[in-house]
């Protein structure tokens, strides 16, 4: 039987998209044979250190000039940490926090959490140790692994963020994800914090927010994470809040340059 030719776009975006979670290193049988979301129980609150050591990672365009490295990256984390990652347009921030995840697996060197190494074995349990907001993100109406009895909490931080009016929640399922962009990252960072995993990560959340959210943002939200014993690694560009984090790591075409305490740390 041939194919209808018209539905050839739908089939290449279908490629496309296999491709893309092949890249990330996610197998869709594991997904779907997953037999229960994570609970508190699989997160290591108790955990003490997460370091990158030496690690590299390459990922190309459609010639070998335009591959890009992200190259002898040597970096450790702490609880309690609020740490933001800076950098151009282009210097590596959103490929080096999917290494720090486990989105991405290095080319070379190694990932150690609590002194051990991050291997095919135990990467679906490290990467349940994250809650993260990407830029490109994906918003789910079912409030997943979010207990049934937090109804006064995340009413207090709808009203927070001012979507009290646009969403309301039974059941664990949000009545509406059909809002504005900046409104829908709202609700993406509300998701994020009631998940309460050991470490959060935000690329660039407050890029198309206003001023009033990223001052939220940036004063209320995400020391209260650090005040929770959270670590919270955060890209940003909003250098008017730099002042705000423990600690700042720059990047430059792929190679830290700079990693100094700074602010309140």
């Amino acid at each position: 039987m041939g194919i209808d030719k018209s539905s050839l776009p739908q089939i290449a975006q279908a490629n496309i998209a296999l491709n893309k979670i092949e890249s990330l290193g996610i197998s869709l049988s594991e997904q779907v044979t997953e037999p229960n979301f994570p609970t508190g129980s699989d997160f290591e609150s108790n955990w003490t250190s997460l370091e990158l050591v030496n690690v590299s990672h390459a990922y190309g365009g459609e010639s070998e000039e335009h591959q890009f490295t992200l190259d002898n990256i040597n970096l450790k984390f702490e609880p309690g940490e609020l740490v933001f990652i800076v950098g151009a347009n282009g210097s590596g921030k959103s490929t080096l926090v999917k290494l720090i995840t486990g989105l991405y697996v290095p080319d070379n060197g190694q990932i150690l959490f609590n002194n051990r190494p991050v291997t095919d074995d135990n990467r679906e349990w490290y990467r349940q140790q994250f809650s993260v907001v990407f830029y490109d993100f994906y918003l789910f109406a079912r409030l997943l692994g979010i207990e049934e009895n937090r109804e006064t909490e995340i009413q207090n931080y709808l009203t927070l963020l001012e979507l009290e009016r646009k969403v309301t929640v039974k059941d664990g399922v949000l009545s509406t994800i059909n809002l504005s962009q900046g409104q829908r990252k709202r609700l993406a960072l509300l998701t994020a914090y009631l998940e309460n995993r050991p470490i959060y990560v935000f690329d660039e959340w407050a890029s198309d927010q206003d001023p009033v959210f990223k001052e939220i943002f940036y004063n209320k939200l995400l020391p209260e994470l650090k005040q929770r014993g959270k670590t919270v690694i955060a890209i940003s560009h909003d250098d008017l809040y730099f002042n705000n984090c423990d600690r700042l790591i720059k990047l430059d075409y792929g190679r830290v340059v700079e990693n100094r305490a700074i602010g309140n740390g």
